[in-house]
C-alpha cells in the first residue's frame, strides 16, 4: 500500500486516511489545522527550520479544564508577581522534539499581545513566561500554546522529584546490569587471552565466544540504550557526540563479533563492547545522582517554613491561615519559639529575633513596635503581632529560595580537559575509519598479513575495526575519572567530601576564595577574651550570677558559662527583673537584713541610661555589671578565630589565589579579623543577596571561585560560586547546596583539599597527555593495517592500564 508525507508533521501515513487539498497531504485535521494557522500568522519559516526531520501530530486535548488556570487557587500557587508588576510561571510544555519546536512556541508566544517575555530551555522542556494579567488570562496562553499542537502544565518541584527519582533509579539498574555482566565476561576474556598465548582449543574458544555474547548483549542493548538514545537526538540536531562514538563503536565491535561467533576467522571482541558501555555509564549515574540532590536540595529549603500561621482580625479572633492566602494588612501572632512566616511590621509586643538564618550572626538582634521582622527568623522569648508587608511569594526567605532555585538550574558545569579535547574526537575517529576502510577496499592493499580465508570486504572491515576499538575513548575516558578517583580517597582521610569529582579541576585552578566569617574563619560563638572583677566578694558574684541567668541572650550566656568555671555561684531571688532594649537588664535584690540593691548589666549605653560614667573603650562586645551605680566587673568577648585560619590565608596568598571575607557583622568587628588574619578584601554588613552578587561580580570577571560558608544565609552565594564549600557542622540547607563538605569543619582540611587537589589535577593533565600519545602514535599503525583487532584491544587495555597505575602515583609524597 504505498504512502505519502505529512506536510506539517512529515510522518508517512496511508493514503487511504489522507486527508487531502490540492497539493497538501495531511495525515490528520489537527495538522491541517495548525498547518494553517502557521501560514496565517507567517510563522511557516517553522517547516525550513523543521527539515527532513518529523515531529508528533498534534496532541488532541480537550479544553474543557481552561478555567482552572484562572481561578484564585491555581493562580495563588503557581503564578508570582515580579518587581516590575508582571505575572510570571513555569510551565512545562509537552510534545518538544527539537530546536524548532522551541522557535515555534517561542515565537507564537512573543507575537501573543501580552507577553512580555518567553524562555524555553530545549533540554527540560521547562518555559518561564512573564505577561500582563490585565491585558492577558493565563488560560489564552495555555489555548495558544495548544493550538499549534502542543500542551503546557505547571511546572511542579513534586513532579520533577518523581522524574529525577525514577531516572535515578532506572540509571542505577542499567548500571549494575553492565558492571556484573563485565566482571564476568572479564573472567571469560582471561582465559582466551591467555589461550591465544599458550594454545587454546577451537571449540573452547567458540564456548568462549558464547558465553561474552550473551554477557554482553544486554550491556549494548540494554545498559547502552541511553547512548543510543544520545546518539539519536545529536544526530537529529546535526551534532555527533561521545554518545554516538560510544554507540557506534560498541555497535561496530559487537556486529563484528558476531561475525567471528558464526564462523568467520578471527577473535570477538564482545568484552570491549561491555568495558566501553560500563565506564561511561557510570559517569552518567553520578550525573543523575547530581541532578536528584538538586531537586531535594530545593525540597527541603522549601520544607523549613511553616505551612500556616495564626492570623488576628478586627474583633480579636484567631484562625489559621496557608501561607499563601495571607495578605498584606493581615495582622500575625507569633509565640516565642516560632519561625516568621512572611515580612512584616510590629505593632504589639518587643523582643529579640534570631535572624541567623539571614545574616549568618549568632547574636538575637532586639526588635520593638515598629520595627520590621523578615520571614525564616525566629522569634526569641516574647508573644508579638506584627502586620504583614509583603505576601509570601515576595517575602525575604522566599526570595532566597526563587533566587537559589535559578542558580541551581542556571549552574554551568565546569568542563574538564577531557571533554574539550574530545570535543572533535568522535568525527575525526570515525572519518579516519572510514577513509581505512576504503583505502583498503579500494586499493586492495595487502601487507603480506595472515588473512587467509578473509576477502576483501573482511580485511577492510578488520583494519577499520581495529581503528576504533584502537581509538576507543576508554583511556581518554578514564584519565579524568582515575586519577580524581585516587585523589577523592586521599581527600576523604583528610576529612573532605567532594560531591563530584569535576570539583577537584575547579579547586586547583581557583582564583578567587571568598569565606563567610562567623563559623567558618571563626568558632561562631562568643567567649569571654578579658574579664575585669573589681570586686569578687561571693555575695556580689552571686548577685551577677543571678542577673546573668535571667537572660537568655548569648552575651549573658557565655559569660555566666565563664563565671561558672571559676567559682562556685548560685541564683538568688531578683526583684523588678527588666530587659532594656538593645542595652542589658536592670534588677533589685533585698537581702535578710532588709538592705536593698540595685543591679545593672549590659553596655555602656545601660550604664549612662543611670547615670554611671564609666570610661571603658574596646573594639569587642562589651559587658559591665555594676551595683548601686558602682562598677563591679567588665568582660570583653569575641568570636574567637579558628584554629588554622591565618595558616589557610597565608597558603592561598602565597599561590597567588584572591582572598575575600564578607560577614553580616559591623565594620568594626570585621575589619578586626580582617587584620588579625592579615586579609585585605573584605565587605561589611552583607545579606545573603549581597554575598550572592559579589560572588557574580567576581565570575563576570572570569575568576574561578570557591565560596567557604555556613548557614541558610550563605547558601544564595554557595550556589552561584564555582566551588561551594561547606562545613560539617552547617546547616543542612548549606550542606545540600555545597559542592565539597569539611567532615571535621577544619580549616587545616580545606587546606588539603587545595593541595591534593593542584597534585590531581597535574596528574588528570599528565593522563590526558600520556594518552593522547597513545593515540598519536597507535592510531597511524592501525591504519596501516599493523594491528589486528585483538592486539587493538590488548593495546587498549595497556592504555587503560598505563592511566590507571599513573594515577595511583598521586598517593606518593
Amino acid at each position: 500500500m504505498s504512502k505519502v508525507k505529512c506536510n506539517h508533521c512529515h510522518l508517512e501515513f496511508s493514503k487511504m486516511i489522507m486527508i487531502k487539498e490540492g497539493d497538501l497531504n495531511f495525515c490528520c485535521k489537527g495538522c491541517q489545522g495548525v498547518y494553517h494557522l502557521l501560514k496565517d500568522d507567517g510563522l511557516d519559516s517553522f517547516y525550513e527550520k523543521l527539515g527532513n526531520r518529523t515531529i508528533a501530530p498534534p496532541l488532541e486535548i480537550d479544553n474543557d479544564d481552561l478555567e482552572k488556570f484562572d481561578s484564585k487557587n491555581f493562580l495563588d500557587n503557581y503564578v508570582r508577581i515580579t518587581k516590575d508588576g508582571f505575572a510570571q510561571i513555569d510551565l512545562i510544555i509537552e510534545g518538544i522534539h527539537c530546536a524548532a519546536c522551541v522557535w515555534l512556541n517561542e515565537k507564537v508566544l512573543y507575537e501573543t499581545k501580552g507577553i512580555i517575555e518567553a524562555n524555553i530551555n530545549f533540554t527540560s522542556n521547562k518555559a518561564r513566561i512573564t505577561w500582563d494579567d490585565e491585558k492577558l488570562k493565563l488560560s489564552e496562553i495555555i489555548l495558544k500554546i495548544r493550538a499549534i499542537g502542543y500542551n503546557a502544565y505547571a511546572y511542579d518541584s513534586s513532579v520533577a522529584d518523581i522524574a529525577a527519582t525514577k531516572a535515578k533509579r532506572d540509571y542505577f539498574i542499567r548500571m549494575m546490569v553492565a558492571v556484573i555482566a563485565s566482571m564476568n565476561i572479564m573472567m571469560l576474556s582471561v582465559a582466551k587471552y591467555t589461550g591465544f598465548f599458550t594454545g587454546i582449543s577451537e571449540e573452547v574458544k567458540n564456548m568462549i565466544h558464547i558465553g561474552e555474547f550473551l554477557l554482553s548483549t544486554p550491556v549494548l542493548f540494554y545498559s547502552g540504550w541511553v547512548f543510543f538514545k544520545g546518539a539519536y537526538y545529536g544526530i537529529k540536531n546535526r551534532i555527533i557526540t561521545m554518545d554516538f562514538l560510544v554507540a557506534f563503536g560498541s555497535t561496530l565491535t559487537y556486529t563484528y563479533s558476531l561475525f567471528i561467533l558464526f564462523g568467520a576467522k578471527g577473535e570477538s571482541y564482545f568484552d570491549s563492547v561491555a568495558m566501553i558501555i560500563t565506564f561511561v555509564l557510570v559517569g552518567k549515574y553520578l550525573e543523575v545522582i547530581g541532578k536528584k540532590s538538586a531537586v531535594d536540595t530545593l525540597d527541603k529549603i522549601k520544607s523549613s517554613l511553616p505551612l500556616e500561621a495564626v492570623v488576628v482580625d478586627e474583633n480579636n479572633n484567631k484562625k489559621l491561615v496557608a501561607l499563601n492566602s495571607i495578605k498584606i494588612d493581615d495582622v500575625i501572632e507569633i509565640k516565642a519559639g516560632d519561625k516568621i512566616p512572611v515580612d512584616g511590621q510590629i505593632i504589639n509586643g518587643e523582643g529579640f529575633f534570631d535572624e541567623s538564618t539571614l545574616t549568618g550572626e549568632s547574636i538575637p538582634v532586639y526588635k520593638k513596635v515598629g520595627d520590621f521582622v523578615y520571614s525564616g527568623t525566629i522569634n526569641s522569648n516574647s508573644l508579638i503581632n506584627y502586620k504583614v508587608t509583603k505576601d509570601f511569594k515576595n517575602s525575604t526567605f522566599s526570595s532566597i529560595v526563587t533566587l537559589l532555585e535559578d542558580s541551581l538550574n542556571s549552574k554551568p558545569k565546569i568542563q574538564t580537559k577531557a571533554a574539550q579535547i574530545s570535543k572533535g574526537f568522535s568525527v575525526t575517529i570515525l572519518s579516519l575509519a572510514l577513509m581505512t576502510f576504503l583505502v583498503w577496499y579500494f586499493f586492495g592493499i595487502d601487507l603480506g598479513f595472515d588473512y587467509t580465508g578473509t576477502t576483501q570486504f573482511e580485511r577492510s572491515f578488520i583494519v577499520a575495526v581495529s581503528v576504533v576499538v584502537i581509538a576507543c575513548p576508554c583511556a581518554l575516558a578514564l584519565a579524568t575519572p582515575m586519577a580524581s578517583l585516587v585523589g577523592i580517597s586521599e581527600l576523604a582521610k583528610k576529612g573532605l567530601l567532594f560531591k563530584e569529582a569535576k570539583f577537584i579541576e575547579s579547586m586547583a585552578v581557583a582564583s578567587s576564595v571568598v569565606f563567610d566569617k562567623t563559623g567558618t574563619l571563626t568558632k561562631g560563638e562568643l567567649n569571654v577574651v578579658k574579664a575585669r572583677i573589681m570586686d569578687d566578694n561571693i555575695h556580689k558574684l552571686n548577685l551577677l550570677y543571678s542577673l546573668l541567668s535571667s537572660s537568655n541572650h548569648p552575651v549573658s550566656k557565655s559569660i555566666k558559662k565563664y563565671l561558672s568555671k571559676k567559682y562556685n555561684l548560685e541564683d538568688k531571688k531578683l526583684d523588678s527583673v527588666k530587659n532594656v532594649e538593645a542595652k542589658g537588664m536592670s534588677a533589685k535584690y533585698t537581702n535578710i537584713e532588709g538592705k536593698s540593691f540595685e543591679l545593672l548589666g549590659g553596655n555602656l549605653d545601660l550604664l549612662k541610661q543611670n547615670e554611671i560614667y564609666y570610661n571603658f573603650e574596646s573594639n569587642k562586645t562589651v559587658y559591665l555589671f555594676a551595683i548601686n551605680k558602682k562598677v563591679i566587673a567588665t568582660f570583653e568577648l569575641e568570636d574567637e578565630i579558628k584554629d588554622n585560619s591565618k595558616e589557610l590565608i597565608s597558603y592561598l596568598q602565597k599561590n597567588n589565589i584572591e582572598v575575600t571575607m564578607l560577614t553580616g557583622d559591623n565594620v568594626n568587628v570585621a575589619k578586626d579579623i580582617a587584620e588579625k588574619l592579615n586579609i585585605k578584601n573584605y565587605l561589611s554588613s552583607q545579606t545573603p543577596v549581597s554575598k550572592a552578587e559579589y560572588i557574580k561580580k567576581l565570575k563576570s570577571e572570569n575568576k574561578v571561585v570557591v565560596m567557604v560558608g555556613d548557614g541558610v544565609n550563605d547558601s544564595v552565594a554557595l550556589s552561584n560560586a564555582d566551588v561551594a564549600v561547606a562545613m560539617g557542622n552547617s546547616a543542612d540547607v548549606s550542606l545540600a547546596v555545597s559542592d565539597i563538605v569539611l567532615l571535621n569543619s577544619s580549616l587545616k582540611s580545606l587546606k588539603d583539599a587545595f593541595i591534593i587537589s593542584s597534585r590531581t589535577y597535574k596528574f588528570i593533565k599528565q593522563n590526558l597527555y600520556l594518552s593522547l600519545i597513545y593515540n598519536a602514535v597507535t592510531i597511524p599503525l592501525a591504519m596501516a593495517g599493523y594491528v589486528i583487532p585483538l592486539v587493538a584491544a590488548l593495546s587498549m587495555s595497556l592504555s587503560s592500564l598505563m592511566v590507571v597505575l599513573n594515577s595511583l602515583r598521586i598517593k606518593m609524597k
